[in-house]
């Protein structure tokens, strides 16, 4: 039900005198005497600049400010006149509601079930909240009866965002500052306040709810921000390549700002045959959906290989996964797939040993660069390569990834990275650095004498000052080498 036609909450009674200022000003609970007119001085707030905030009754305020919706929550009907006539002679703009006890308050603080259907009552955006703690608490079942704070209780629960100030006599001055500490605002000593101090302890307290609030959403937000860092951080691989006597350095940088986690995947594991495989793709985009989509495919692909499955024949369930979990029909990634057999023999050997076979899958992406230790790096044939997961049907044959194999010489290195890495722009043209402008520099890199992760972040480094700022794509860099002696994960 509305609010009726003088602004009063429904089931809340206005007291005379709210607005006329025939009261004279006088404190709470001793009989009304006549004090001396003075302006009350400014209410600073809590986020502005000392001064920005008009005080009660300033006229700058201006006629169609919002007043301050007060509710006080009295049982004595002369002290609650009072506290009517203090609000109206101090001069502030304050629309005070009163109620006997918690019981009326709670009914109207409490926000209506199911929304604001058709004949129920509607509660009212109280600003704040007076509680008179010698109020009795009429509950029937109070929250903790001992303390003398179970009407506090009980407001705290049933209106946590609406600031709460509460009265009590000079004895009770202890029981005021345990209100404070258990949730409320600020507190007055009934004899020692007047108008203006009442409508500067309202206002003090509405502001500090406010900035009590903020730091608790900023709180809440950065507490969000520190479960969703760890979430993504575990949803990063590990690595599974114990006994293949590989170095594995890798890096990866999401293109979304504060996030750990973009559209790019990557894995690497060896089955119990000791054949190694290795992946890395790219699902289009770069939001929280392309994240997850990207997560899924590399669990699919690890869960895949475990089982069994190599070549095209994962490649297909891999884009029936993609298929089934993209959030439309344009998403596509793109992969490489690498699947490196145990040490064979190519005619030759040298002091490292056999050279490697490996069979290498391109579906849509770029091809690794290979190091060589006596050559400039280049890239593995691509000729084979197919179309990206997603693009085209694969069940009638439109999709195909068939195998380029390749023979990998003893000390061999590959670099596999995604298209982040080579889309950055040269300088402030439209040209883009590409694949054999990424060759040529990791090349310049290595002759430097750098390695591993140093030689992937000073590619990354140089790829960066070149695009003349931060890469806005994802960006993951695999950098995998033949190490006899021990695994090394960087």
């Amino acid at each position: 039900m509305p609010a009726t036609g003088d602004g009063r909450a429904p089931g809340a009674a206005n007291l005379a005198g709210a607005r006329d200022g025939a009261l004279p000003r006088h404190a709470l609970g001793r009989p009304a005497t006549a004090v001396p007119l003075t302006d009350a001085p400014p209410i600073p707030h809590p986020r502005s600049q000392a001064g920005n905030v008009p005080a009660p009754g300033d006229a700058s305020a201006g006629p169609g400010a919002a007043p301050l919706k007060l509710l006080v929550i009295e049982d004595d009907a002369s002290d609650a006149q009072l506290i009517k006539a203090a609000v109206a002679d101090s001069g502030a703009s304050i629309e005070v509601h009163w109620v006997r006890g918690l019981e009326q308050a709670t009914g109207l603080l409490a926000p209506a079930p199911n929304g604001n259907r058709r004949g129920r009552s509607r509660s009212t955006d109280f600003s704040c909240v007076l509680l008179d703690l010698a109020a009795p608490a009429d509950l029937p079942h109070p929250s903790d009866p001992s303390d003398g704070l179970e009407g506090l209780h009980e407001l705290l629960r049933r209106a946590p965002h609406t600031a709460i100030v509460v009265l009590t006599d000079a004895a009770g001055a202890e029981l005021g500052a345990a209100a404070v500490a258990a949730g409320a605002q600020d507190f007055l000593i009934k004899h020692e306040t007047d108008g203006p101090l009442l409508a500067r302890a309202l206002r003090y307290a509405v502001e500090r709810k406010r900035a009590d609030e903020s730091q608790r959403r900023l709180v809440e937000a950065e507490l969000r921000g520190q479960e969703n860092a760890r979430l993504q951080r575990h949803l990063l691989p590990t690595p599974l390549l114990d006994g293949a006597g590989l170095s594995f350095t890798r890096r990866y940088r999401p293109g979304r700002r504060r996030a750990l986690l973009g559209g790019d995947f990557y894995d690497a594991v060896r089955t119990d045959d000791g054949t190694v495989h290795v992946v890395i793709g790219d699902v289009c985009g770069h939001g929280p959906d392309e994240a997850a989509l990207g997560v899924a495919l590399r669990i699919a692909w690890r869960t895949l290989v475990f089982a069994g499955l190599t070549g095209e024949a994962l490649l297909t369930t891999l884009q029936h996964v993609l298929e089934h979990e993209r959030r439309s029909d344009e998403i596509f990634a793109t992969l490489c797939m690498l699947v490196i057999e145990p040490g064979g023999d190519c005619g030759e050997l040298d002091a490292l040993g056999a050279c490697e076979r490996a069979r290498l899958y391109l579906a849509g992406h770029p091809a690794p660069l290979l190091l060589g230790r006596d050559h400039q790096p280049m890239s593995l044939p691509s000729d084979l390569a197919g179309p990206a997961l997603g693009l085209l049907p694969c069940d009638d044959g439109q999709a195909a990834w068939p195998a380029h194999h390749l023979e990998l010489r003893p000390g061999w290195r590959l670099l596999l990275y995604t298209d982040g890495l080579i889309e950055g722009r040269i300088g402030a043209g439209s040209r883009r650095l590409g694949q054999d402008g990424l060759a040529g520099l990791v090349g310049d890199h290595q002759s430097a004498g750098l390695t591993r992760g140093r030689l992937i972040d000073s590619a990354i480094a140089e790829v960066e000052e070149l695009n003349g700022g931060a890469l806005t794509d994802d960006v993951a860099v695999l950098l995998l080498e033949r190490n006899p002696v021990q695994l090394i994960l960087g």
